[in-house]
Parts: C-alpha cells; structure tokens; sequence
C-alpha cells in the first residue's frame, strides 16, 4: 500500500508522541510550518507547500535548500494550506492512504476546515483514503456502505459523526447501538465503545466520521 503523510501547521503539543522519529523514513510533505518541522527534524519532504507567510527569510531559505519540491502559493487565496497539499499529493502522488497530522488544536476555524474539506466535490471522491490523526485521535471518513472497524489498542472511545444529512445508520455492536436512524444535520454521537475489537455499522447516504480516541 503506498502511503503519503502529511505534516501541517498545527501545534507540535497535538502531534503523536515521537512521530518524526518513528516515521523518519517514511514519505512525506509539509504544508506551510509543517514543511519547516520535518526539515528540522531531519526529514527531506517529498512536497513542500504553502504561502510560507509564517516563516522568515531564513526558515524559507531552509525549506526551498532542503525539500525535493516546493510549491509556493499567495498568501491571500481560497484555499487552505492543507487543500492546496491534499490537492497536488492526490493528483501527483496518487496515495492508496493520505494520512493528515498537525490538522487539529489551535484554532477552531482551521480544525473545522480541515474536518470539512473532504465534502468539496474534488475531494469528495478520495475521502475514504484520507485520515486525520493526532495524539488522542484517529479521524476517519466514509461513504455509504456497511463497515468493520478494527478497534485501535490505545484507543477506549468511539464517535459516529454524520458531517451530512445521513440515512439510516445502524451501530451494530457497539456498547450503545443504533437501529437505522435518520439525521436531517451534522451531529456528533459521542462517546460510544468497542464491545471487542472491531465495531460494525452502515448507512445508506451521506458522509459519516469516525473517530477512535484516547484519554
């Protein structure tokens, strides 16, 4: 499976423990200060991208000397950092698995472009393939169809989130299920468990999140 990561500017306290150590291998980018932390952190991103209006000359300088490619932006645009990186790494890259850290904490406005940007029409089609982690959280997104999760070891709770309108969704065997129900809005079913370890659930329209967390 080829797997893409991504590195964005979210604060450093939210990043999985030792993450830029264990994945040091691993294929990356970075979108804006994300680039700057993997270079510094020894990592030679794949993609750097971004408006960079957060750096100086000499963390650009750092970036440009130290990434197999960048990709500047203007700082006033429609798109987010992470859109513009999501974007070229879907297009150029062609990941069977997107998996997005730094996207949460900090600022609201940007946790929730980040949760959302998945149901613009570009995006929409590789959903699926994109994962948000931080380090209580693994945030997945689904399209209709029935599905087994695989419970995550450091994980204890469990959130069904329809992003949509969502059409008769069933929580099979969780510690609190759910019969076919309709939701009209975006809500939040929090704080659910695993029974064993894996949950399984359907629904027949819209988008629907998951997210396994920790303490």
């Amino acid at each position: 499976m080829k797997e893409f990561n991504l590195l964005v500017g979210g604060p450093v306290m939210q990043l999985p423990a030792d993450l830029l150590t264990t994945k040091k291998a691993a294929c990356w980018g970075g979108a804006d200060r994300g680039a700057l932390r993997l270079v510094k952190a020894g990592i030679t991103p794949q993609l750097a991208i971004g408006d960079f209006d957060s750096s100086t000359a000499a963390e650009r300088e750092l970036i440009f000397k130290n990434s197999q490619r960048v990709e500047t932006a203007k700082a006033e645009k429609d798109d987010t950092d992470t859109e513009l990186a999501v974007r070229v790494i879907l297009r150029d890259y062609q990941p069977d698995q997107l998996k997005i850290y730094g996207a949460t904490g900090g600022r609201i406005d940007h946790l929730l472009a980040n949760l959302f940007f998945i149901l613009q029409p570009e995006f929409y089609p590789a959903l699926d393939r994109i994962t948000l982690i931080d380090r209580q959280n693994d945030i997945s997104f689904f399209k209709p169809g029935t599905y087994l999760l695989q419970k995550q070891p450091d994980k204890k709770y469990l959130a069904f989130v329809p992003l949509t309108k969502v059409t008769q969704l069933v929580l099979y065997d969780e510690k609190y299920r759910l019969a076919g129900k309709d939701f009209s809005q975006p809500i939040s079913l929090a704080s659910n468990e695993f029974v064993g370890t894996t949950a399984k659930f359907s629904f027949t329209s819209g988008v629907v999140c998951v997210i396994q967390s920790s303490d």
